[in-house]
C-alpha cells in the first residue's frame, strides 16, 4: 500500500505551460504518473504533448476535475498567485493539493489555512519537493510522482519517509534503495513556517498503513513540529522510527535555508529536538549519511524486517 497517492491516482498540473511546470510534467509522464489534465487560465482547449501523451488544458481546476476525474493537483504557480491556486483546489474539493512553489508569502498561507478548516482538501507544502509512491517498473517507474523529486532513486517497498528538506529526502531515499530497502511513499512537507501538513499528520498515516514497516523522519531547526511528532510516536507508534535533525551548528536567531528554520523557542534547536527524539525511543542519525543505517538499527532492535 501507500499513503496519499497510488499509481492509479489521477493528477492535474496547475502551471503546466510554464517552464518549470512543463519540465516536471514531462518527467512525471515518463515515470508513468497518471497526469490527466493541466490548468492554465486563458489556455483552455489547448493540449500539452509529450512522447505520445496528449494532456488537455483547462481554464480552471473545477473544469479539469469535472472533465477528467482528477483528484490531486501539483501546483507550479508563481508565488504571488500560488495561494489562490491552492484555494482553487479547496473550492473544487480535490482530495490533495501539493504546492511545490517556493516563496509564497506567509500571510497568504495563513489565509489558506483558515479557509481549509473543515474542508475536504489536504495540502502538502508549500516549498516542498512533493510526493513519490514508487512503482514496480524499471527505476521504480509505473508509480506516482508529484513534484520535483527524482523518481529513479526510489524503490517500491515498506519504508515511509517524511521530511522538511527536499535534498535530505532524496538522500534518505537513495540510501534506502542502495541497501535494497524500498519505500511505500516519500513525502516532502516543505520547510516554510506555515504549511499544509505536518510531520505528525504524515506519521499518523504511515502508522495506519499496514504495508509501512518503518519510518524515517527528517526535521530541522525551527518550530516544535518534530517534538510534537516524537511524543506522539512514543505514545502510539510501535514501528521502528529513525530521525535526523539538520542545523546543529546554526546560530540562534538566524534563518538557515528554509523560511521556517529559525531558532526561537526552547524546543527549536537541533540539540533539543535530538534529545526529545532519544527520550521518545527514536533512533537518531548522527549525520545525513547515517539515516538509512539508523532505521536499520531501529528495526533490528525491534526484530522488524524492512524488506
Amino acid at each position: 500500500m501507500s499513503i496519499l497517492v497510488t499509481p492509479e491516482t489521477k493528477i492535474l498540473i496547475q502551471g503546466i505551460t510554464g517552464e518549470f511546470g512543463a519540465r516536471h510534467t514531462k518527467l512525471s509522464l515518463d515515470y508513468g504518473t497518471q497526469v490527466v489534465a493541466g490548468v492554465t487560465p486563458g489556455k483552455g482547449g489547448q493540449f500539452f504533448e509529450h512522447n505520445g501523451a496528449k494532456v488537455p488544458i483547462f481554464n480552471s481546476v473545477k473544469d479539469a476535475a469535472a472533465a477528467t476525474g482528477a483528484t490531486v493537483s501539483a501546483i507550479f504557480v508563481p508565488p504571488p498567485f500560488a495561494a489562490d491556486a491552492v484555494l482553487e483546489c479547496v473550492d473544487a474539493e480535490l482530495a490533495l493539493a501539493v504546492a511545490i512553489t517556493e516563496g509564497i508569502p506567509v500571510r497568504d498561507m495563513v489565509r489558506v489555512k483558515r479557509v481549509m478548516q473543515g474542508r475536504k482538501t489536504r495540502v502538502v507544502g508549500p516549498n516542498c519537493p512533493g510526493i513519490v509512491t514508487p512503482g514496480t517498473g524499471k527505476d521504480s517507474s509505473g508509480g506516482c510522482r508529484i513534484g520535483i523529486a527524482p523518481g529513479y532513486i526510489h524503490k517500491k517497498g515498506h519504508v515511509g519517509v517524511v521530511s522538511r528538506s527536499g535534498t535530505l529526502t532524496y538522500e534518505a531515499v537513495y540510501q534506502l534503495t542502495t541497501r535494497g530497502i524500498g519505500q511505500t511513499t516519500s513525502v516532502g512537507i516543505g520547510g516554510d513556517p506555515v504549511n499544509g501538513s505536518s510531520h505528525l499528520d504524515v506519521i499518523k498515516m504511515f502508522n495506519d498503513d499496514p504495508e509501512t514497516y518503518g519510518i524515517i523522519m527528517i526535521g530541522e531547526i525551527g518550530g516544535n513540529a518534530e517534538a510534537e511528532a516524537a511524543r506522539w510516536i512514543k505514545a502510539n507508534c510501535k514501528k521502528p522510527v529513525a530521525g535526523f535533525i539538520a542545523g546543529a551548528t546554526a546560530p540562534a536567531g538566524r534563518r538557515m535555508g528554509h523560511a521556517g528554520a529559525v531558532i526561537g523557542g526552547k524546543e527549536d534547536t537541533a540539540a533539543a529536538k535530538i534529545a526529545i527524539f532519544k527520550e521518545c525511543g527514536i533512533e537518531v542519525a548522527v549525520t545525513p549519511s547515517d539515516m538509512a543505517d539508523a532505521l536499520i538499527r531501529a528495526a533490528q532492535a525491534r526484530g522488524v524486517k524492512l524488506s
